[in-house]
């Protein structure tokens, strides 16, 4: 466990003078004491959780932080607990999450994104990665509060990206953070095939193109959550090497469903 890629103050721009609270949850004191000393360097403000059981309680006091870096192993409640246990919440699911984790099997990267983290970094950490990975997100953030009040409609759904509420047949449905930024982007194109690497560097960012399980593995989670059978989807189709598509209902025969998997 350990960081490396330090960087200096030039190689970054001043949007990190103005950032959101961070939680940190990691058990470890010494990669506890490196997190908060590079990271409060760059402005943020650094809160630390020594286990999961700490981040869960810190997730649910007034003021919480909308961005959690959550270790995967950690005593009491693993990460990917804490983020389950933050998309279920009645309260807020809106809080951003990257895990980290040593893991590199992909199907434990898969469990990490399905119990809803936003993103990941493997360790041994790269801190030039990690503030690239945090800057993604504030800037999604950014983008998601300073957007004119949007309402997207197709079928069943109802999509008020102002208030980042999804509707399907009038209720709601709890997205994560980044499946709500990429339900939101293939429902201002629909219709349109939007190829993976605009989706990636799109949604979390320019360092991102080519990572295409990735992407597969988030458009697989929403499929679980807008259509009616995913295998089947009326909504989210696979535009065969290329991307994807949304696909607005309609009636008659061309809105029999496409038996196109991810």
């Amino acid at each position: 466990m350990g960081l490396s890629g330090a960087i200096q103050p030039a190689d970054l721009s001043s949007e990190l003078s103005q950032t959101m609270p961070v939680l940190v949850a990691e058990d470890n004191p010494v990669f506890q004491s490196m997190l908060r000393s590079m990271l409060t360097k760059w402005g943020y403000d650094v809160r630390i959780s020594k286990n999961g059981l700490e981040a869960w309680e810190a997730i649910q006091a007034a003021g919480a932080p909308r961005l959690a870096v959550l270790d995967w192993m950690m005593p009491y409640m693993d990460g990917v607990e804490v983020c389950r246990r933050i998309r279920t919440a009645a309260r807020e699911p809106y809080v951003y999450v990257l895990l980290l984790t040593a893991r590199t099997e992909s199907q434990d990267l898969v469990e990490g994104m399905e119990a809803g983290a936003d993103d990941y970094i493997t360790k041994p950490i790269r801190f030039r990665e990690l503030v690239a990975r945090l800057r993604a997100v504030l800037r999604r953030s950014r983008l998601a509060e300073d957007c004119e009040p949007t309402l997207l409609q197709a079928g069943e759904l109802e999509l008020d990206v102002d208030r980042r509420v999804l509707l399907r047949n009038g209720e709601i449905v709890h997205l994560t953070p980044t499946e709500f930024d990429l339900l939101a982007m293939l429902m201002r194109h629909q219709d349109i095939p939007v190829p993976h690497a605009k989706l990636l560097r799109s949604i979390w960012g320019p360092e991102y193109g080519a990572e295409l399980e990735y992407l597969r593995s988030f458009v697989k989670t929403l499929r679980k959550k807008v259509e009616e059978d995913p295998a089947k989807p009326r909504y989210i189709v696979t535009e065969p090497w290329v991307g994807y598509r949304f696909r607005k209902p309609t009636d008659g025969p061309s809105a029999a469903p496409l038996t196109l998997s991810i």
